[in-house]
This record gives C-alpha cells, sequence and structure tokens, in this order.
C-alpha cells in the first residue's frame, strides 16, 4: 500500500515526550508550546529520535486485535516471535543467529546499564567515540566505571575513528569493554566492513569486550550498507554483545521491547543474571504483537519511510547549502537524524541553544549534551512531514539572518 507520510498528525494529548514535554537540566517538565494554538509561536519539536508518522498498518491492525481481547495479563516470547527475529536478521542484514542468543528488555538503554554492571568490574574503564549517544556515559558513570574517550576525527566534512588512539587506549590493562554505536548516532557514519574488522582485531587483542548498539542498523541511506558487527567472525560474534530493536525502525519506542544478541553462552549467563539481580522480568504484551507484525509485515512501510527521509534530507542540505551558508551539514549515511554545524556562528552552546529554542523557536539536541566534541553542533530529527521541515528551516535562517549571519529574502 501507498503510505502518505506529508499528512502532520497532532501528538498533543497522547504523552508523548517529544511534542508535550521539554528538558530542564536531567528533569522532564512538562510544557504545551508545541500546542497548534499558538501558531506562529509554537516550537517545532524536531530533537528525541521518534519519528512523526504513523507506524505500519499491519502493526497498528495487530495492535488493534490484541486491545480488542481485552485481557492484558503476563505475556512471554513465543516460537512466532523468535522466528520473527530471525527471519528478519537473516532478510535485512545477512546474519543467521540462533533463538538462545536473543535476550529480551525494555529497551536497548537499559540494556547498557545491566552489561556495564554484569561484565566490567568496579573501576573497570568503558571506551566510547564522541560525540556519541548521550545515555553511553551515564550507563557507564552510574554503574561504578570509568569513561575513557576515544573521539572520532572530523575530516573534510566526514567523521573517522582514530584507530592509533583507540589501539593505545584498549592496552590498558583496565579498559574491559568499548561501546561501538553502529550507525553512530548523532554524526550519521555507518561504518565500512574494513572499518568495523579494525576496530574489533584491536578490542580482540587486547581483551576489550565489544558492546554494538545498532538500534539504528535498518535506517540506511541508498549506496551504503550495514554490517553486523558480531556478523564478521565466530572470533567477534564471541566477543561482542548486539543490541538492536524495532523501535527506531517502526517508529515503537513507546512499546518497550528490545533485542540483545549474545552469541557467547558465558556473557549471556552474566548478563541475565544481573537482569534477575535487578528484578527485571516479563515482557509487554503489545510490545510482543508489534516486534512481530512489524518484522513480519512491514518492510513495504521501512522501504518508503526511507525514501521520504532521504527525500527530506535532500532538501535540508539543498536548502543549508544556498539559504543559511554560515552552517554546515554533517552528510548521513544512516538514522534519520542529521548533525548540523553551527560553529561558525561564533556562539557559546548556550546563546546556540537560546537561539534555537527561544528565537526561531525549534527544539533541537544540542550537540554538548553528546561530549564536549559537539559544543556548536545541533542535531535535527527528519522523520516527519515535509512541511515541519520547511517551516522549521525557515525559522532558523531567520533566527541566524538576525545575528548577521546570511542574507534574509
Amino acid at each position: 500500500m501507498e503510505y502518505d507520510f506529508d499528512r502532520e498528525i497532532a501528538r498533543k494529548g497522547t504523552d508523548s515526550v517529544k511534542w508535550e514535554f521539554i528538558h530542564q537540566g536531567e528533569d522532564l517538565i512538562y510544557w504545551d508550546k508545541t500546542d497548534l494554538r499558538h501558531g506562529s509561536d509554537r516550537v517545532v519539536p524536531m530533537w528525541v529520535a521518534d519519528m512523526d508518522f504513523l507506524s505500519p498498518e499491519p502493526v497498528i491492525e495487530a495492535l488493534m486485535a490484541r486491545a480488542k481481547h481485552g485481557i492484558f495479563g503476563y505475556s512471554e516470547r513465543t516460537d512466532s516471535f523468535y522466528e520473527a527475529v530471525i527471519t528478519w536478521m537473516k532478510k535485512r542484514h545477512h546474519w543467521d543467529i540462533a533463538r538462545e542468543w536473543i535476550c529480551t528488555m525494555p529497551g536497548v538503554v537499559p540494556a547498557l546499564n545491566m552489561l556495564v554492571r554484569a561484565l566490567v568490574p568496579p573501576g573497570g574503564k568503558v571506551l566510547i567515540q564522541p560525540p556519541v549517544y548521550h545515555p553511553f556515559y551515564s550507563a557507564i558513570k552510574n554503574n561504578g566505571a570509568e569513561l575513557v574517550a576515544n573521539p572520532l576525527v572530523l575530516e573534510g566534512g566526514r567523521y573517522h575513528m582514530d584507530l592509533d588512539d583507540l589501539r593505545n587506549k584498549a592496552r590498558d590493562p583496565q579498559a574491559r569493554m568499548a561501546i561501538l554505536c553502529s550507525p553512530h548516532n548523532p554524526v550519521g557514519r555507518v561504518w565500512t566492513r574494513d572499518e568495523l574488522v579494525q576496530f574489533g582485531e584491536i578490542c580482540l587483542e587486547n581483551e576489550v569486550l565489544v558492546v554494538s548498539d545498532e538500534i539504528h542498523s535498518d535506517l540506511i541511506y541508498r549506496g551504503y550498507r550495514f554490517t553486523p558487527f558480531a556478523s564478521i567472525s565466530e572470533a567477534f560474534a564471541q566477543h561482542t554483545v548486539v543490541c538492536t530493536a524495532p523501535s527506531k525502525t517502526f517508529n515503537l519506542a513507546g512499546l518497550q521491547t528490545s533485542n540483545i544478541i549474545i552469541p557467547n553462552p558465558d556473557l549471556r549467563a552474566r548478563f541475565l543474571k544481573a537482569v534477575e539481580t535487578a528484578g527485571l522480568f516479563g515482557v509487554n504484551a503489545f510490545g510482543l504483537v508489534a516486534l512481530e507484525a512489524a518484522y513480519n509485515h512491514g518492510e513495504e512501510w521501512l522501504d518508503q519511510v526511507l525514501a521520504y527521509v532521504e527525500a527530506n534530507f535532500l532538501y535540508l542540505d539543498d536548502y543549508v547549502r544556498t539559504r543559511i551558508p554560515s552552517l554546515s551539514i554533517i552528510r548521513p549515511e544512516g538514522t534519520y537524524l542529521v548533525w548540523l554545524d553551527c560553529r561558525r556562528l561564533g556562539l557559546d552552546k548556550h546563546e546556540l541553544r537560546r537561539m534555537m529554542l527561544e528565537e526561531a523557536k525549534v527544539y533541537l539536541d544540542e550537540g554538548f549534551i553528546f561530549g564536549p566534541e559537539g559544543e556548536g553542533f545541533e542535531r535535527i530529527n527528519i522523520a516527519c512531514p515535509r512541511s515541519l521541515l520547511v517551516e522549521a528551516m525557515e525559522r532558523i535562517r531567520v533566527a541566524v539572518y538576525r545575528l548577521g549571519g546570511t542574507k534574509i529574502g
């Protein structure tokens, strides 16, 4: 069927984090500044990573059928659940996985916390590659480990890994884990197989366990190919935990169902023990239904979403180059998130946030939350109707003009 992604769908009154809340420090505070009644004064939210599109029709139909049953007691994974995950990984990513490898969690972020707690001894070190998804920081710090940064390098408008720095830091006997963001959020890199091999060999040589966050792995632009890290070799698989979910792919984050894939039985047992100790058990009844419907019947919808998001990016890229040349874009290879370089505006991080939120009235994710390497950048979510993107970019253009950054017209 043909899906309509141009239609704006009001999300007020659905307890939407994206449309009804704002961060004030560490807290999420309810607000109504995105309400349509504010007209031109409303804030357009393009921050947190969920889409402003309806989920696939087969998913909606499956959830409605489940809701009509009327009993929502404890649920558990069945053969069809496992088969859906296994088939999707094989079909979409050419990766053969076994049923016993699949562990279910409410989300990737809770899983990261459990993995650090279970697999890194107190005082052990965990490597990350900033600017990177900010919950990585808290997962490390809140579970008794020490964070070690292996910053990405930006050259010629494209990020790459600093493998020499990684090699030096991985040699530390206290370095016990590296969290790989693949595809990378927020810079949008889809790591090549060669890059992953080099990264993995360094970790393997130094007995650094790899946790690969692959939650955006289904969201890849044309011309690029995603490689599951654990699919590269048996040695890598036995030294890796892979975190996946249908949440970003099919806009299902609120149903809190993710799959943590752990081929190594010892690592899997230690992880599951930590989950048990934390009192986490059971699965979301609606999440089970949505995952099966999405993986079994959502591919047509996904292909259309990818085409629409890529067209949104082309619009954004052209707009910034021709209308706001004082900004620049890091071209994404995957995800529906775009890393916007605002450093030439000459604003500090607080001034940049104020300009976007209070003058442009566009709510973005500030680059500094992804680490100090992100200062001067903004992350913009383009998984939205084109009309919202057009409105947001017009507002940003006018706000930049007021700084003397570009000609208005």
